[in-house]
């Protein structure tokens, strides 16, 4: 361990750090310092100004707080780990923000953040030109994929010479040079990992040059060094290996224990995510999972819907009342796979707002379900335990509720946060080794007494999406033959 004769880094050292980079909501950037087994050695949090979005909308960010934000965080951490012990860093960040930049990699203009709309008319022919290959990714092409505000940029952006993901951005930064960009993060702007190669057919159909997307490698290939220049002003060591990070969901399901085929892990926040491994890349043609090559030739599915956020407003107050008052007499329902739709909808009158809370934690629990069974239909069978962090741990309830209804024991996995499962992606770099798993956290189990009851809702809440159609006629079987 320790520094090499020339002053540069060994990159078999103890202490990884994993910059987790957030654009959405409240951004921030998070660093952690993680040592070999495990333990976060030192962690600092670094608000960063908020996002501008407006009624046209356009939703953006400015760049050029970033690398300040970087800096001030990783000085934090560092500030009292031994530096000769820090043996790589990665990024992680916010799936869908990028970057027009100048001739000289300058940022040329604010961030388009992953809701940004002004690339939806191009998204629309995006999804017909390539057709086929999302086919064969099992990807669908939403209004808001970054792959159409490329296209926009290149016809309303004068000054972009090219764009640039979070992560290069910030690995700029910390090398001095222009680095590549992680297939994970490349995903939604154009890149098949499957041919590994950019889609060409549309972006030239859009008239967007070569030169103006980045190299793209797998998760956890090493990028580059830190250089002098950055490690005076952030405390890592000159030399210190730069890895390629993965996005913060992604990220995030890694620090959870999501690292070999099998293991799901989902998280509860204001929507709720499910990423997992496959040894193969199972394609969806429904285009509900979407798929990030994984470190080591494996794939990363993974579903996003927009559900669970109105039940964490007042889980502490109405918990205990909802967890005596048992399974609710109504089903709380709305639109499982559209992260954008929010309207929420009842089978029948609510008796009082406990029972209206505790539906709300069961519809939840009914959408995570849904996304399993769904699985299951594509031949994709998660191992058991489940996974799961984010805010909506905190209720023991609402855990005990999804274990009920999905049938499946659920493991409270700290700490399931981007900025450790880049420190995790960081180490697998470095070392040229497997990704490690997180150990530890509580096990739920289901509740008997309650699965009865839980299942005659979930068919009642299938069949209220199937009389919608917002589930298929296949699914909806699938939903109503499993116990």
């Amino acid at each position: 361990m320790g520094e090499t004769a020339n002053g540069t880094v060994s990159p078999l050292t103890s202490i990884t750090i994993g910059i987790g980079m957030t654009t959405l909501g409240a951004p921030r950037v998070h660093t952690v310092a993680v040592t070999e087994d495990g333990r976060v050695r030192a962690a600092a949090l670094v608000p960063l100004p908020g996002p501008v979005h407006e009624r046209t909308g356009h939703s953006e960010h400015d760049p050029r707080t970033w690398w300040p934000a970087v800096e001030r965080a990783l000085c934090q951490v560092t500030a009292d780990l031994p530096r000769t012990e820090i043996g790589a860093v990665a990024v992680a960040a916010t799936s869908g923000t990028i970057v027009p930049v100048d001739r000289h990699g300058l940022p040329a203009g604010p961030a388009l953040l992953p809701g940004d709309r002004r690339g939806a008319e191009f998204n629309g022919r995006a999804a017909e030109i390539g057709a086929q290959r999302w086919r064969s990714l099992g990807l669908r092409v939403p209004p808001t994929a970054a792959l159409g505000r490329v296209a926009w940029l290149a016809e309303h952006a004068p000054r972009a010479r090219g764009v640039r993901h979070v992560p290069e951005v910030i690995g700029t930064q910390l090398t001095g040079k222009r680095v590549a960009v992680d297939s994970a993060h490349a995903l939604g702007t154009g890149y098949d990992p499957l041919a590994g190669e950019w889609a060409r057919e549309v972006l030239d159909a859009f008239g967007v040059p070569p030169k103006w997307l980045p190299e793209v490698v797998p998760p956890a290939a090493v990028l580059g060094t830190v250089s002098r220049t950055s490690a005076a002003l952030t405390g890592l060591p000159k030399g210190c290996p730069v890895v390629a990070g993965m996005t913060a969901d992604c990220a995030a399901a890694i620090a959870a224990g999501a690292v070999s085929p099998g293991r799901f892990a989902a998280r509860l926040n204001r929507s709720y995510v499910l990423k997992g491994v496959t040894a193969a890349l199972v394609p969806d043609p429904g285009g509900v999972l979407h798929s990030h090559r994984f470190p080591g030739g494996w794939w990363m599915p993974g579903a996003v819907s927009n559900t669970g956020g109105e039940a964490l407003l007042d889980t502490e107050r109405l918990d205990a009342a909802a967890a005596a008052r048992g399974p609710a007499g109504v089903v709380v329902y709305r639109m499982p796979f559209d992260t954008t739709e929010t309207r929420e909808f009842t089978s029948a009158e609510p008796v009082d707002e406990v029972e209206l809370h505790r539906a709300r934690l069961e519809g939840a629990a009914f959408v995570e379900r849904l996304v399993l069974d769904h699985l299951r239909r594509l031949g994709i069978a998660p191992a058991e335990p489940l996974l799961t962090t984010g805010p909506g741990t905190e209720s023991l309830l609402w855990t005990q509720i999804r274990a009920t209804v999905t049938g499946a024991a659920i493991r409270l996995a700290p700490p399931g946060e981007p900025a450790y499962g880049a420190a995790l992606l960081a180490d697998a770099g470095a070392r040229r080794g497997a990704l490690r798993a997180s150990g530890g956290g509580t096990l739920v189990e289901p509740v008997a007494a309650e699965q009865e009851a839980l299942s005659a809702s979930y068919h009642r809440f299938c069949s209220e999406l199937h009389e919608r159609g917002w589930i298929d006629d296949e699914l909806h079987a699938v939903t109503t033959t499993t116990s």
